[in-house]
């Protein structure tokens, strides 16, 4: 069964940094392109970075500049560094497969970034 575990959110200033992983099950890691979603209250969740297995990267316009995807294929893992935070991108995080029915969504990582 496809398992996605994220981890690293938290409460920051705007201007501050985090960085959240996921671990996910090797069934779906090896041969999808893997993205970060967030999903903020009242709204639509929305892809803001992927990342294919080749290390190709794609984001939103919303965050380009400022979040860095990456993954780890011998580990399994894909990473989202955020830095200068701004309050909107206060959300819960998730890790799935981008560009592709997604498997079974984990349950996210809370950003909570305070003006």
């Amino acid at each position: 069964q496809a398992q996605l575990v994220e981890s690293g959110g938290g409460l920051v200033q705007a201007g501050g940094s985090l960085r959240l992983s996921c671990a996910a099950s090797g069934s779906i890691f090896s041969i999808n392109s893997m993205g970060w979603y967030r999903q903020a209250p009242g709204k639509q969740r929305e892809l803001v970075a992927s990342i294919s297995r080749g290390g190709i990267t794609i984001y939103a316009d919303s965050v380009k500049g400022r979040f860095t995807i990456s993954r780890d294929n011998a580990k399994n893992t894909v990473s989202l560094q955020m830095n200068n935070l701004k309050p909107e991108d206060t959300a819960v995080y998730y890790c799935n497969v981008a560009f592709r029915t997604p498997a079974s969504w984990g349950q996210g990582t809370q950003v909570t970034v305070s003006s």
